[in-house]
């Protein structure tokens, strides 16, 4: 009787066993899906890409103003000599 007890045993705690890997896979297929759908949601890129241009056009912007700096004082300063002499 004792041997027919341990194989009860053994089969009840391989059942549990089983049933605690399956929920454990079940949860783990889940969060992936859920990630994968997260991580192919395109909703936040055209926000991202726009935010990109804009730093880059500002980069741009400043290198362009450092390299053509004494030219664009040269007009400003005529422009502001050509309205004071109005």
């Amino acid at each position: 009787m004792g041997w027919e007890r341990a194989q009860m045993v053994c089969s009840r705690g391989c059942a549990r066993a089983k049933g605690v890997a399956d929920r454990i896979r079940s949860a783990s297929q889940t969060a992936c899906a859920r990630m994968r759908a997260k991580l192919s949601e395109e909703r936040g890129q055209g926000t991202t890409e726009y935010a990109i241009l804009v730093g880059v056009l500002v980069v741009i912007a400043i290198i362009a103003i450092t390299v053509f700096r004494p030219k664009l004082e040269e007009l400003w300063n005529a422009i502001s000599d050509g309205m004071n002499s109005l």
